[in-house]
C-alpha cells in the first residue's frame, strides 16, 4: 500500500516526547490512542482525500489495511478524538512537525532554496456570510476579500517555496481581507531560521512596493518583482495582459521559475485537500494548512527513502 510508505518513511522520533506530553500516563481515566499514530491517520485523511473525522473513522473501522498503516491494531479512534486530538495539540506544534521535516528534507539536498518564490491562495471557509457582509455567520474568523473571480469568504494561505524542488519552506493563515505585502517579510525570516540562504525571491506585481523590495535585500536576496501593469515607468520588468514577461533576459529567465509556487498549490488543492475545509477559527484553518503540507512534505522524504528523488512531487504516484 503506497499510504503506508508514505507514513512510514516518517521519522517522527523527535517529536514523539512532545506529542505523548500532551497525554497523561498516570492515574484514573482511559488509556489514550498512541499521538503518533493518531497524526499518522490525521495524514491518511489527506493523502486519501477523506473530506471529514467522521468519514476517517468509519473508514479506518472498516479498512484494515489503512489502519494497520497508521498502527491502529485491534481497536480504532472514534470521529470526536481527532478533533480533541487537534485541539490538544495545538497548531504550534504541527507547526514543528511541519519544520523537522523540512530540515530533513534540507540536509537530504532536496530542498536547495537558493531561489524562493513567495505568494498566496485562497480557502473559502466552511461558513456562510453574517449579515454585515464581511464576516462569517459561524465563523467569525473569516473575512470577505478579493479574489480574481470577484468576492469571497474566508482565508489566505500566505507560502513561500523552493522554486526548484517546488516544496514548501513557510506558511502562514490569514483572513482573506489582510494584504499579501503584511506576510512577506515574516515569510523570509522564518526560511532564513530554517537555515535556507537565498539568493533570489520570486513574487507577482500584487507585492510591487519600494518596502517588500527593501525587505528582500535587507535579507540578502535579490527581489524579482515585476511592476504593476499601469506603473508607467519605461523599460521596467513587468508582466503584460497577455501574460509575457518584459525585461532584461536573465531576470525574464528567472522569473518564470515563480509557476513553481502555482504547481505547488494546485498539488496541494487537488491531492491533498488543501481547500476542503470542514472546520472554522483560523486556529484550525492553520491546522488544517499544515496537515495538507506535512503531507506533501511526507511524500517527497518517501521519494527520498525510495532512492528516487525525481518523484518527490509525485503525489498521484502514493495516493492511487
Amino acid at each position: 500500500m503506497n499510504v503506508k510508505r508514505v507514513l512510514d518513511s516518517l521519522n517522527l522520533n523527535q517529536i514523539k516526547i512532545q506529542l505523548e506530553a500532551h497525554y497523561h500516563r498516570e492515574g484514573p481515566g482511559r488509556t489514550p490512542f498512541n499521538p503518533l499514530s493518531m497524526l499518522k491517520a490525521q495524514l491518511a485523511k489527506h493523502l486519501l482525500r477523506i473530506i471529514s473525522d467522521r468519514r476517517l473513522a468509519l473508514r479506518l473501522r472498516n479498512d484494515h489495511k489503512v489502519a494497520r498503516a497508521c498502527s491502529f491494531r485491534r481497536q480504532t479512534p472514534s470521529h470526536g478524538l481527532f478533533t480533541q486530538f487537534r485541539h490538544r495539540l495545538g497548531e504550534e506544534v504541527y507547526l514543528k512537525i511541519f519544520n523537522t521535516l523540512t530540515k530533513l528534507l534540507i540536509e537530504s539536498g532536496t530542498i536547495i532554496g537558493k531561489v524562493v518564490a513567495v505568494d498566496s491562495t485562497h480557502l473559502k471557509a466552511y461558513s456562510g456570510r453574517a449579515m454585515d457582509n464581511r464576516t462569517g455567520r459561524s465563523d467569525s474568523d473569516a473575512r470577505v476579500g478579493r479574489d480574481r473571480r470577484g468576492f469571497i469568504l474566508g482565508y489566505r494561505v500566505h507560502t513561500a517555496c523552493c522554486a526548484d524542488s517546488e516544496l514548501p519552506l513557510a506558511y502562514t493563515v490569514a483572513p482573506c481581507n489582510e494584504n499579501d505585502k503584511l506576510h512577506f517579510e515574516p515569510l523570509l525570516e522564518r526560511v532564513l531560521r530554517l537555515g535556507v540562504v537565498f539568493k533570489s525571491v520570486l513574487a507577482d506585481s500584487q507585492y510591487s512596493s519600494e518596502n517588500v523590495r527593501n525587505a528582500a535585500e535587507w535579507l540578502g536576496a535579490e527581489p524579482m518583482i515585476p511592476v504593476r501593469r499601469d506603473s508607467r515607468l519605461r523599460n521596467a520588468f513587468k508582466v503584460g495582459r497577455d501574460f509575457v514577461v518584459r525585461g532584461a533576459k536573465r531576470i525574464v529567465r528567472l522569473f518564470r521559475k515563480r509557476w513553481s509556487i502555482e504547481r505547488l498549490f494546485g498539488r496541494a488543492k487537488e491531492w491533498l485537500l488543501l481547500d476542503g475545509l470542514r472546520v472554522k477559527g483560523i486556529a484550525q484553518v492553520s491546522i488544517h494548512v499544515s496537515l495538507s503540507l506535512i503531507s506533501m512534505l511526507a511524500v517527497a522524504l518517501a521519494a527520498v527513502g525510495l532512492g528516487s528523488p525525481g518523484l518527490v512531487r509525485c503525489i498521484k504516484g502514493f495516493v492511487e
